[in-house]
């Protein structure tokens, strides 16, 4: 028997339009190892946004978009890299995603993310996207709040446990009694960021005249505060990068 009648998943498929979610592997010791600020860190969230920069420009998979937070990146493809295979797609993206932000935290351990596939066609796409905003809030909102009952002496443990089955609200006014109000906190903690891909004109040089040229280049366009993807301007903008 060929050993490649046993690869019986190597050549499962998915069609476009998808989703590859990355997050990123026991990230918790990663942070310790790095002395992340807490809650949020922003030199290691402008790494997750090299890291996107990356993975839209450089890596050869050409995605759409890529929407970021906390260690985690959802790419969307409207095309796929190799035929839409499932086992490729997933390995080499997380490949590259890890190997690319071990460059740019100047990590000695190895880092990993996991990746899965997720079909996004009719108005999946929108709705995936508000999900994982409104998981960015609650990560936002988590994150402050447990720090703030680790700074009072509570272990991260003890923390969690207080904070299981606590209401946004409470949560709310337990961060604004010691000085933190939790809607006016950076965007890029509360909303994410995203970051797409867009044709823009760029001055070159022309050899052959010695001209000075206006030629179309892909840029990344990040947008300083991402919008709500319930809000209108929000789903309007993620319409407009899915082509619906």
């Amino acid at each position: 028997m060929d050993i490649r009648d046993r690869e019986i998943f190597s050549n499962l498929t998915v069609f476009p339009p998808v989703f590859v979610r990355l997050d990123g592997r026991a990230f918790h010791r990663v942070a310790r190892a790095l002395n992340l600020k807490k809650p949020f860190d922003p030199s290691f969230s402008a790494s997750m946004r090299a890291v996107c920069r990356y993975l839209l420009r450089e890596s050869g998979l050409s995605p759409v978009f890529a929407y970021t937070f906390s260690d985690e990146i959802s790419l969307y493809f409207k095309t796929l890299p190799f035929s839409g295979r499932i086992e490729k797609l997933d390995s080499v993206t997380a490949a590259a995603a890890a190997s690319r932000l071990t460059i740019e935290v100047g990590c000695t351990r190895p880092l990993a993310f996991d990746a899965r596939t997720i079909p996004a066609a009719g108005g999946f796409a929108l709705e995936y996207l508000v999900s994982r905003q409104n998981e960015a809030w609650r990560n936002h909102i988590n994150a402050y709040c447990q720090n703030a009952l680790m700074e009072d002496g509570m272990t991260s443990r003890q923390a969690a446990a207080a904070l299981r089955g606590m209401r946004s609200e409470e949560m709310h006014e337990m961060m604004f009694e010691r000085g933190i109000n939790l809607a006016a906190t950076p965007a890029w903690q509360r909303r994410g960021t995203l970051l797409y891909r867009e044709e823009c004109t760029k001055e070159g040089y022309n050899p052959v005249t010695g001209e000075t040229v206006q030629v179309m280049r892909m840029c990344i366009r990040e947008l300083e505060e991402t919008p709500l993807f319930s809000n209108p301007e929000g789903a309007a903008l993620i319409r407009s990068l899915i082509g619906a």
